[in-house]
């Protein structure tokens, strides 16, 4: 019975060292493949183009000084009515005209400085603000304005607030477009680089779509803008 008994534990014995070493394969394949799986590589894909912009905010800024304030207020929103008139005279629609309200400054009311000297006591300073479509007809105007300060109104604007704007504001229009094509770009870098390493290129693991940036052309054309996507695309790898 003893060496029955022993017979048997080794028989068992034998049993369980081979399904240990079978299930130490089956898991060493199993880790080689995820293994296999894991390799990949990320890539940037790149989309930018040209649009023109399709809304110009045009402000409109211009002064005008007195020491009398009733005769202030009256050249200010006589000029500021020259100016409506003449936009509307040159194409651009009375509704695409706002008026702000003027700001009047009393030099002789501020505490810091010596204003004693100042020929006009009040200043006013008024903006008239042209937000448009037609950007090459408010474009034309710009250059004719000019004609106005023969008439009298002194311009200002050199100011961050006098600054004329362009923008554009179909992002969503042409974003499927772009995103496919910083989405192309990618995967034909991520296929050079799989050729060159000896390897295919597989499914996509994970991508993220970059943020869009607007900004100008160049200094000299702020009414055409840039539009720039960066698409960064992760595939995975196959012998």
């Amino acid at each position: 019975m003893p060496e029955r008994s022993s017979t048997s534990a080794l028989i068992l014995g034998a049993f369980i060292l081979a399904g240990l070493a079978s299930l130490g394969y089956l898991g060493g394949n199993a880790a080689l493949q995820v293994k296999q799986l894991e390799r990949s590589v990320t890539v940037k894909g790149l989309s930018e183009r040209e649009y023109p912009a399709d809304v110009v905010i045009w402000p409109i800024q211009f002064t005008a000084a007195g020491n009398d304030l009733g005769e202030l207020y009256t050249a200010i929103a006589d000029s500021a009515e020259k100016i409506r008139a003449f936009l509307i005279l040159n194409g651009i629609a009375p509704e695409e005209i706002t008026l702000a309200a003027p700001a009047i400054t009393d030099k002789s009311a501020q505490q810091y400085g010596n204003n004693t000297g100042a020929e006009f006591r009040y200043v006013a300073n008024q903006s008239v603000t042209v937000y448009s479509q037609n950007i090459e007809t408010v474009r034309g105007v710009m250059g004719a304005l000019s004609d106005l300060g023969k008439q009298g109104i002194a311009f200002s604007g050199e100011n961050y607030m006098g600054q004329t704007e362009y923008l554009f504001t179909r992002l969503n229009d042409v974003k499927p477009e772009m995103v496919e094509e910083a989405t192309r770009n990618a995967r034909a870098v991520a296929e050079k680089f799989a050729e060159d390493s000896g390897s295919r290129l597989g499914k996509i693991r994970q991508a993220s779509q970059g943020q869009f940036t607007i900004s100008d052309r160049d200094r000299n054309n702020p009414h055409i803008k840039k539009v720039r996507v960066v698409s960064t695309v992760e595939y995975y790898l196959a012998d």
